[in-house]
């Protein structure tokens, strides 16, 4: 035990430090790359170099994860969310918004950054699952495991990245899927189902934790903002962790929770929702 608060103390020191370092350049990377800087809800100018900052110090926390496989599944999952979402925010293409605009236009043969995230990165997140999910005695019980598994980690990349509407509100919602994962863990831990999965779970929770800490005030303040790069990375992190250490049922439960979550945004306005939610409300505007 004492092990893994190490290891998390570490993991978190390197992605604070990271993403620390990421940061300092950001009055002059945001004065010579203007597509680092845009609007926000309220018309004031935010800077994405957030978003990098947080995938580059949370790859820091993954490279500290133990284990060949899990090393190599951490740094594919979180690395291709990033980086697909650096490109959705860099390199934009098209006009189409949300699951059904980027499919609607992929039906219509345009191909916008969008639909490449909204595919690479559940493809990607299955094959790096794949490498984790191992346990099942079947090939027909790995696979089913590596699907949920990296529907999971693909599914919460894509929660965050539909949170991060107003300023903190991605990361408070990050720090508190990883409460309550921990929480399950505690009810229902790992037993062995895949080697290291409680060191590696401590290695992703301090890197989530470190950048967190580093990023909340200007996220908060409203002069930074996580963007595609930042919330896919951090969501995918935090998913991982689920890929872990949850069992077949648990990771089912979770798809079902992230799918209808995901399906609702298309009809339902999260931020209405959070206004209108006494202690929704309050938790959503604290700190700002």
């Amino acid at each position: 035990m004492r092990g893994r608060a190490l290891r998390a103390a570490l993991s978190g020191l390197a992605a604070a430090v990271v993403a620390a370092g990421v940061m300092q350049a950001r009055s002059v990377a945001d004065a010579r790359w203007p597509r680092l800087v845009r609007e926000n809800h309220a018309g004031r100018p935010v800077s994405l170099l957030e978003g990098p900052a947080a995938a580059a110090g949370l790859l820091a926390a993954a490279v500290g994860v133990p284990g060949g496989a899990v090393k190599t599944a951490a740094l594919t999952a979180v690395g291709t969310a990033g980086a697909l979402g650096s490109v959705d925010d860099f390199a934009e293409t098209g006009s189409s918004k949300g699951l059904r605009g980027h499919l609607g236009a992929l039906a219509r043969g345009r191909v916008t950054t969008g639909a490449v995230k909204v595919i690479g990165i559940p493809v990607v997140s299955v094959l790096a699952c794949g490498l984790l999910r191992t346990e099942a005695a079947s090939l027909r019980g790995r696979l089913a495991d590596a699907v949920l598994a990296g529907g999971v980690v693909a599914g919460t990349a894509n929660l965050l990245n539909l949170l991060d509407l107003r300023p903190g509100r991605a990361l408070k919602a990050g720090a508190l899927m990883a409460a309550g994962q921990s929480a399950l863990d505690a009810v229902s831990p790992a037993r062995g189902r895949i080697r290291g999965a409680a060191d590696a779970s401590a290695a992703l929770c301090g890197g989530a934790a470190g950048a967190t800490a580093v990023l909340l005030r200007d996220d908060l303040g409203g002069s930074t903002m996580l963007g595609d790069a930042g919330a896919n990375a951090l969501g995918a992190a935090i998913g991982l962790r689920s890929a872990l250490t949850a069992s077949r049922p648990r990771l089912a439960c979770e798809l079902a929770v992230l799918a209808a979550l995901t399906l609702a945004s298309e009809r339902v306005s999260f931020t209405r929702v959070i206004e209108k939610t006494p202690g929704l409300r309050e938790l959503d505007a604290l700190g700002r």
